[in-house]
């Protein structure tokens, strides 16, 4: 369960990182609630899967979700740049989570 909740986590974490990007500043008042309530969220279920998990890797793996994530998010939604060089290493923060998956001891 550590490792779902951990997934959870990391999801949760693109969604207030791309709810900044529509908050403004928190001065949008909805995107600023979600991007809030999704902070808390991220951070309950990442509480949830450090009680089994060693907690660089949770962090590690929560981070590297987020971020892969917002990264996918900001090229769908905002029209970020493609680049061959952005997906080769987008990839290998895929890979690196991944890896961690499997070395980790929970």
């Amino acid at each position: 369960m550590a490792w779902i909740y951990l997934i959870i986590a990391g999801l949760f974490e693109a969604v207030w990182a791309i709810g900044l990007k529509y908050a403004q500043g928190f001065t949008k008042l909805w995107p600023s609630v979600i991007t809030i309530v999704a902070m808390a969220i991220s951070l309950y279920f990442l509480a949830l899967a450090i009680k089994n998990l060693p907690v660089g890797t949770a962090y590690a793996v929560w981070t590297g979700i987020g971020a892969f994530s917002t990264a996918v998010l900001g090229i769908i939604l905002f029209g970020e740049p493609v680049h061959f060089s952005r997906i080769f290493f987008m990839l290998l923060l895929l890979v690196a989570i991944i890896g961690l998956k499997f070395t980790a001891q929970a």
